[in-house]
């Protein structure tokens, strides 16, 4: 049911709020539902996800984690010529099993502008090649080591190796800056 990007020109993208942890189930049931009702103006139900890894002892594990948990995109007419809501499409996505209702506007609900559409479209890209780390440290950021040798000091980053899962620390041992290299699970951040 998932129509390609250049088939994307009908219907104006809508936020629907779901029961956390059931988005995929949703999506499921909205698209099994469609194919036994075609007079629903109801084009595309989308998830926005990501691929992210980690190195955990020494493996990569990559696993894909949703954008916005609890939520999903639906692309559809809900709006007639006139403004009224669609009374069919309405109640249709309203009375999905999971579905909490549409964000933004209570009973008028309000469509993601094209761009916003656009960015949260671009954002989840389902490219196999890209794949983010799913903790984004960064150059200069404190953290404390969790594990190894120098386990409950603090370092500050000085590197960041996304592809091998390391950083390379300065911790202060003995008064002096010592640099160690450790992978992302052996550290934590710091709360402040």
């Amino acid at each position: 049911m998932d129509i390609p990007m250049e088939d994307r020109s009908k219907g104006q993208w809508f936020v629907v709020h779901t029961l956390s942890g059931h988005e995929n189930k949703v999506r499921e049931t909205i698209l099994r539902q469609l194919k036994n009702v075609d007079t629903v103006p109801v084009y595309e139900v989308f998830i926005p996800t990501e691929r992210v890894s980690e190195v955990r002892q020494g493996k990569r594990i990559t696993t894909t984690r949703k954008f916005f948990p609890g939520y999903l995109l639906i692309r559809m007419d809900l709006y007639d010529a006139e403004g009224r809501i669609d009374e069919n499409a309405w109640y249709f996505i309203r009375g999905t099993q999971g579905v909490l209702g549409f964000l933004g506007g209570g009973n008028k609900p309000i469509p993601l502008s094209p761009m916003e559409a656009e960015d949260m479209l671009r954002q989840s890209c389902t490219d196999d090649d890209v794949v983010r780390p799913k903790i984004a440290f960064e150059v200069g950021e404190v953290v404390r080591i969790k594990d190894g040798a120098f386990e409950n000091f603090e370092g500050t980053i000085q590197e960041i190796d996304n592809e091998r899962g390391k950083l390379k620390l300065m911790v202060s041992i003995f008064g002096r800056s010592t640099p160690v290299e450790l992978e992302f699970w052996q550290v934590d951040r710091t709360t402040d």
